[in-house]
């Protein structure tokens, strides 16, 4: 199993989210990066956080939001934000 998890939810009714999740899940598999995703709407973790997914984790250790991914995305370091240099 990956150890990249994305926290994101199946029932959101915001189409801005829904697009930053399907962004994500796009770009890692543009790098080949083997992830897991995790519906927040039957996981309770990020629930207590308050935070809107997507989310994304390298095992148990927070990477970032949707805004931290894709900028890491612009400037070509995915890795580096993942953590997996």
């Amino acid at each position: 199993m990956s150890s990249i998890k994305v926290y994101y939810t199946s029932m959101s009714g915001s189409r801005e989210v829904k697009q930053k999740q399907e962004e994500v899940t796009k770009i890692l598999e543009t790098y080949n990066i083997k992830y897991e995703l995790i519906d927040v709407s039957i996981s309770f973790k990020l629930s207590t956080l308050k935070a809107l997914p997507p989310q994304i984790f390298n095992g148990q250790e927070y990477r970032g939001d949707f805004e931290m991914f894709y900028k890491a995305k612009e400037n070509k370091e995915i890795l580096k934000f993942l953590k997996m240099e």
